[in-house]
């Protein structure tokens, strides 16, 4: 597995090595050993999947300590726009993002440590999105940052997503209280 430092200060994109053959592929997606040598040494507690249509956008969604979530993604089907902010207020990158296509071609992951709000566009219809998260989901300290909040300047690459209600209700960056 190739571990590039990208972005924000902690974010990991990594790559996997891919073995082809006439019969497919095979890869490892996960080795604890070899994500703690690439300075990941958190374990994973849960897994979410989801399944998006094209143009649907997630987030941006991140838990208030003590709950909050490292969570390592990837695309099992299809295509996204996968958007991580960093909410850190004392880290020097605070209120950066980082854009990155993840999707089943190109089979790239991206480690978001905890202190950063996520989200992404699904590309493709049928796209199915896994999170291996280091906390489970705790309701109670749920947050999140509106999409569109033109103070990140996100470019989504798109105007008209199909949001959650629930997601069209968040803060904007400025107004949120990260708990980091």
């Amino acid at each position: 597995m190739e571990f590039t430092r990208i972005g924000p200060e902690g974010l990991i994109l990594v790559k996997p090595r891919i073995f082809n053959d006439d019969r497919g592929y095979f890869y490892e997606s996960y080795n604890s050993e070899l994500f703690k040598k690439a300075g990941i040494p958190h374990e994973f507690v849960q897994d979410n999947q989801s399944l998006s249509a094209k143009n649907v956008l997630r987030g941006l969604h991140f838990q208030k300590p003590p709950y909050s979530q490292g969570k390592l993604v990837r695309v099992l089907s299809g295509a996204v726009l996968d958007v991580a902010v960093d909410i850190r207020k004392s880290s020097p990158t605070f209120g950066q993002h980082i854009v990155v296509e993840l999707s089943a071609a190109n089979k790239l992951m991206l480690w978001i440590p905890p202190g950063f709000a996520h989200g992404f566009l699904s590309l493709e219809d049928q796209t199915i999105f896994l999170y291996k998260c280091t906390a489970p989901y705790h309701k109670e300290s749920e947050s999140g940052i509106i999409w569109n909040d033109p103070e990140l300047g996100i470019d989504w690459n798109m105007t008209d997503p199909l949001v959650s209600g629930k997601d069209l209700e968040l803060p904007v960056f400025c107004k949120i209280d990260t708990g980091f």
